[in-house]
């Protein structure tokens, strides 16, 4: 089985592939409004300032859906994570494969998540692989695999002494808590693609510890990293754990074409945007709806206040940095995208 096999898989007689963006003149036929929604929102969003990371800074380089590639250069950072997707088939091998090579890498800590071509990870999906396929245990060295599973780390980072006049490096630790977790809404059968639930079933709610930093899944949260228009391929579910959680920072992938990074700031605009995007219409496109359009003026209109308060009096309330660490390049079968760093 390869690549482009797997891929084909979520094609359907009766539309195109979702997880390939929709063409700009589609999108103005079929969603105008939610189209107008989406660019004001991240217009406002893109111009307001990063957050502020912490006075000891970790530096966080985060990759997801390598699909048995190994990437030849990748950023020195404190944690490195993966959000799931090492492999093709999933397979025991195959997976160990991407294992070690993650453990030759010098990163302080490795965090690992399974995707749903880890087929071998989840027991539901295990027998779909032949014997060979499935025989064997994976060593996971020191690789933290989280399933489900939360984590804390105790970060050494070296930071220069501002009042000092030789600026000597001091080294402080920082405690990062980290929550793993692999489960997407069904993207192709439920006996090979693992961990995946019927799609609009609630499969996270109070599920993610409150004091989490880091939260690492392998589906990104409905409209975020996600290709948004005109339906998301995110989970509405997890958004709802993300906004309740509010962690520093985000990592997932899936949706290869959603690749990089945004920072979520959880007030009024973010709000008015999903409730734009949430929003039918089916036969008038949006157009005539009176709650769309309510919620396009509220984004204009909170995300101006929201965008004044940062510029004029530095304001900053809590956000999220949403970082779709996907290195695979769309549908290619090739790597391509850059790999996401961030500071937290």
């Amino acid at each position: 089985m390869v690549f482009g096999a797997l891929i084909a898989k979520r094609s359907t007689p009766q539309g195109p592939d979702p997880f390939e963006p929709t063409p700009i003149l589609r999108l103005l036929l079929r969603a105008p409004v939610k189209l107008l929604l989406y660019h004001a929102y991240h217009l406002v969003t893109f111009l307001r300032s990063a957050p502020t990371p912490s006075d000891t800074p970790v530096r966080v380089v985060c990759i997801s859906d390598t699909h048995n590639h190994t990437l030849e250069e990748i950023p020195a950072g404190d944690i490195l994570i993966h959000a799931g997707d090492l492999t093709n088939d999933g397979s025991v091998a195959e997976i160990q494969k991407q294992v070690d090579w993650l453990c030759s890498l010098p990163h302080k800590e490795i965090v690992v998540i399974s995707g749903n071509h880890d087929t071998y990870l989840d027991p539901r999906t295990r027998p779909s692989l032949s014997e060979p396929q499935r025989s064997g245990e994976i060593d996971w060295k020191r690789v933290h695999y989280l399933q489900h599973r939360r984590l804390s780390l105790t970060v050494a980072v070296e930071s220069s002494d501002p009042d000092s006049r030789t600026h000597l490096l001091a080294t402080r630790h920082r405690r990062i808590r980290l929550y793993g977790a692999p489960q997407i809404p069904a993207c192709g059968p439920m006996s090979v693609h693992a961990f995946q639930y019927p799609r609009g079933r609630d499969a996270w709610s109070e599920t993610v510890p409150e004091d989490t930093d880091i939260l690492i899944t392998h589906t990104p949260p409905k409209y975020h990293g996600d290709l948004p228009l005109p339906d998301g391929m995110g989970c509405e579910h997890l958004l709802k754990e993300v906004k309740r959680i509010k962690p520093a920072l985000h990592v997932f992938g899936h949706v290869h074409w959603g690749a990089g990074q945004s920072v979520v700031w959880w007030d009024g605009c973010h709000e008015a945007y999903v409730n734009g995007m949430e929003t039918g219409s089916k036969y008038t496109h949006g157009l005539l709806s009176p709650r769309l359009w309510f919620n396009v003026i509220r984004v204009g209109y909170r995300g101006l206040r929201e965008l004044i308060w940062d510029k004029v009096w530095g304001g900053q309330g809590p956000s999220t940095i949403m970082v779709n660490a996907a290195q695979m390049h769309n549908s290619t079968g090739r790597l391509g995208n850059p790999v996401q760093v961030v500071d937290i």
